[in-house]
């Protein structure tokens, strides 16, 4: 199984910056891709963003311009930047992951972590 711990969330005013991180731990697990989503109150979770292992990114629109992921490969840990932060940006952040047991023919599983809150005030 995989373990994932999440830190960085918080309250900033407009314009600001965060960033958030989340490191995955598991033995003798290949991870594909990491990323973050989202869940405001009332709304549904939405992708923020994520990367695979080949290091493709991919964003919400919303973002686009604004955050960065990244990730560490040899601590298994992945970045989010949050820069010019919005009102609109918060929501609860959820890291997640899809990985397998580093075996030929592995089946994809799938973690989320707690998730971190995020405040952005006018």
């Amino acid at each position: 199984q995989v373990q994932l711990v999440e830190s960085g969330g918080g309250l900033v005013q407009g314009g600001g910056s965060l960033r958030l991180s989340c490191a995955a731990s598991g033995d003798n697990v290949c991870i594909s891709r990491m990323g973050w989503y989202r869940q405001a109150p009332g709304k549904e979770r939405e992708l923020v963003a994520t990367t695979t292992s080949g290091g493709t990114r991919n964003y919400a629109a919303s973002v686009v311009g604004r955050f960065t992921i990244s990730r560490d490969k040899a601590s298994n840990t992945v970045f989010l930047q949050m820069d010019n932060l919005k009102p609109e940006d918060t929501a609860v952040y959820y890291c997640n992951t899809v990985w397998s047991f580093c075996v030929h023919g592995a089946n994809d599983h799938e973690n989320w972590g707690q998730g971190t809150q995020v405040t952005v005030t006018s």
